[in-house]
């Protein structure tokens, strides 16, 4: 008998005499326990449940397939980038709350934007009436974003924008304003997302067709990979495909699927695996499932390094290397009793600690409310240098490796994420899953799923479904109120711009990139800069290329 069998026939044993006579006293509570995702739990886990050859499957940090993280020293040499994501009201409003951020320790920044600007509309026209400045900063023109940076140096801080269909344009307005601060642009670090693919399948928030928007994203990354060496045109995002009710693998699956889109579009343009995959990042969501978590994050790192190294013939360790930010889960913070929401972020936020995060925005308890409140912000802060500066956490390197929960878990979600390739694969490949809202039914069905449980308490949530005080009080919250005078002010200082501004250069700029973007050959991105640079709105832009381009409208899911 080997070690393997002798410890599989001491846990058979250990199950039917100790389990069993427990049980007869004491019955358990859940004879089966599942994770958020479906997965069943063992009450046990030995050597004999891990299949894992050390050198292949794990090795060290800093070295494929980079399960246990990235870099050789992680946290010990740099610790994650603590980046809140903050945006309301005007430019000024948001800078005002970056600099409180800086001033208590923030080491990045994130921009939020409203929805006008994400989906493509200046904050004049009227189907922006009401949505002005108020799910993030409004932001127009170019002279918008001076404000919204200013007295910051864009040199010394990697920025990063939460933004997608519009993001070409917003990454425009970024390499001009560093341009006309006499910024080189390879001092430039930060991230756009960019990530249209997940907004079909996910966060719903696009403006045109899948291969129109497509060109624009492989134009960005070309166009950053020559010029913004130190910056990412692309954060593919699992965080919104997450929320949106999918599984943890999905979440994975679906994320790298998107990641092999992008890289395959760039490739028939003719790029380079090597020069421009280092440049890619991702994005997921830190759920309340802790030990799940941890594994997911470990998973797509190593699904990741052997798809760009097996599939796509990458010879660099930074083409093969998963580099990610981290959010904790918006969809696990209550309304009710949203103090305990500091917990759970606690615990969402070790996770992303622990799995080996890049960079991490913290959730303040009181957004299933409103915007983030300043004293919610600097609790959620605090959270994050409380676990790097008290909890030890940073000070060992992958420190669950070898668990054998967390490696059972591990390689089962790389299985899950294998079989989705395959799925996806024989469908046409992702944008043909996304046309065809494949992708959409699959997370409409987990998302079904996971609400049914729910609704049958087989999942609890406390202060919510269990231990729910029904005379409780709501505590005193200093919430953010929403201004009605930032849509106003932002509609003043459009009109100004407008009526400034050489109205000549705006029509010859965009009668440039309308001519560019009928060439597949041509990258719009210097053509948008130089349009913004003339002072063009985000929505003039969107607007002169949708009689090119079209308007995207959903595929209806029965």
């Amino acid at each position: 008998m080997n070690e393997r069998e002798r410890i599989a026939a001491d846990r058979g044993t250990w199950e039917n005499e100790d389990v069993a006579a427990f049980a007869r006293r004491r019955p358990e509570r859940r004879e089966r326990f599942q994770t958020f995702s479906g997965e069943s739990m063992e009450r046990l886990y030995t050597p004999a449940d891990v299949e894992m050859d050390y050198a292949r499957d794990l090795g060290f940090p800093g070295r494929y397939p980079f399960t246990r993280g990235p870099y050789p020293t992680m946290y010990r040499a740099q610790p994650w980038t603590m980046r809140q994501i903050a945006g309301f009201g005007t430019a000024a409003d948001t800078n005002e709350r970056f600099r409180f951020l800086i001033a208590q320790g923030q080491t990045g920044i994130s921009v939020d934007f409203d929805m006008p600007t994400l989906m493509g509309y200046d904050s004049d026209d009227p189907r922006s009436e009401g949505e002005v400045g108020r799910e993030g900063v409004a932001i127009d023109t170019l002279d918008d974003l001076d404000e919204l940076f200013r007295g910051i140096e864009l040199d010394k801080i990697s920025v990063s924008m939460t933004i997608n269909p519009t993001a070409w344009i917003l990454l425009a307005m970024y390499v001009a304003l560093a341009q006309e601060r006499g910024i080189p642009l390879d001092r430039l670090a930060g991230t756009v997302q960019n990530d249209i693919i997940k907004e079909y399948v996910a966060q719903k928030e696009w403006i045109y067709p899948p291969r129109p928007a497509m060109r624009i994203v492989r134009d960005s990354i070309l166009y950053s990979t020559k010029h913004m060496p130190h910056y990412n045109p692309v954060n593919v995002s699992g965080y919104h495909i997450r929320e949106a009710g999918s599984t943890a693998a999905q979440e994975v699956a679906f994320t790298l699927a998107a990641g092999k889109a992008y890289v395959e579009e760039v490739i028939a343009a003719g790029g380079s695996v090597d020069e421009f995959a280092p440049r890619l990042s991702f994005f997921f969501v830190s759920q309340i499932d802790f030990l799940e978590e941890v594994a997911k994050f470990r998973a797509a790192r190593r699904v990741w390094a052997r798809t760009m190294k097996e599939k796509y013939g990458a010879q660099k360790a930074e083409s093969t290397r998963l580099r990610f930010h981290c959010q904790t889960a918006g969809a696990s913070c209550t309304a009710r009793e949203p103090l305990n929401n500091i917990v759970r972020t606690t615990i969402e936020a070790l996770a992303a600690v622990l799995g080996g995060a890049q960079s991490l925005h913290t959730n303040g308890y009181d957004e299933a409310l409103s915007i983030p409140s300043e004293t919610a912000m600097k609790i959620a802060l605090r959270t994050q240098q409380i676990i790097l500066e008290e909890s030890g956490v940073a000070g060992t390197i992958d420190a669950l490796a070898g668990s054998y929960a967390v490696e059972v878990l591990t390689n089962r979600i790389e299985q899950r994420v294998n079989e989705y390739f395959e799925q996806i694969d024989e469908r046409g490949g992702t944008i043909a899953c996304v046309e065809q809202g494949w992708l959409q039914q699959e997370i409409a069905d987990a998302a079904f799923d996971l609400a049914r449980k729910k609704d049958n308490h087989e999942f609890e949530f406390v202060g919510v479904t269990k231990y729910r005080d029904e005379n409780g009080k709501m505590p005193a919250l200093d919430l953010q109120s929403i201004n009605p005078a930032w849509e106003r002010n932002q509609i003043e200082r459009l009109h100004r711009t407008k009526a400034e501004r050489d109205q000549s250069a705006v029509a010859s700029a965009l009668e440039r990139l309308v001519r560019a973007a009928g060439d597949e050959r041509e990258n719009l991105m210097p053509y948008t800069i130089d349009a913004v640079k003339a002072r063009v709105t985000g929505g003039e832009i969107v607007n002169a290329l949708v009689p090119l381009f079209g308007r995207y409208k959903e595929l209806a899911i029965f």
